[in-house]
């Protein structure tokens, strides 16, 4: 399998409110911008949608390590609560839906295709390649402004 590094972010001006996702890949020195964005969305859509775009954008499976700086998207990977919220009908507990079901299926669905490693990273913290997801989720969430 290729070994790719992903690095993405979600951004929203407002939440909800216009946003934009921006997702780096590197392969083999080789790299690959990716935005986009919605009128009316949230952050956490953002996030997910970073990861997805990114995910889909590979042609074949991959070995993928993932750096985000979103603990909602890196503990519900890491920590497996995604996969028991779907396992429960997409609920968090017996009370509460979790938020974003198909955004979290499709996710799902491309990490059973690719072996990701998920990796937090700080946020505005000088992280090079968070600092440009960064800007690119940014730029993106300006268009629907």
């Amino acid at each position: 399998m290729k070994k790719v590094e992903v690095f993405t972010d979600g951004a929203c001006s407002g939440n909800p409110g216009p946003g934009g996702w921006g997702a780096v890949l590197r392969y083999n020195g080789v790299e690959k911008e990716l935005s986009g964005g919605e009128a009316n969305t949230t952050n956490n859509r953002m996030e997910l949608s970073a990861v997805i775009f990114a995910l889909k954008a590979l042609k074949e499976p991959c070995e993928v390590t993932l750096y985000s700086d979103s603990q909602y998207v890196c503990n519900a990977l890491k920590l497996g609560w995604a996969k028991k919220w779907r396992a429960n009908g997409w609920m968090r507990n017996k009370k509460d839906p979790a938020l974003n079901p198909e955004l979290w299926g499709e996710l799902l669905d491309l990490c059973d295709k690719h072996k990701v490693e998920v990796v937090w990273v700080r946020g505005h913290a000088g992280h090079p390649e968070n600092e440009r997801c960064d800007r690119l989720a940014v730029a993106a969430a300006k268009k629907y402004a």
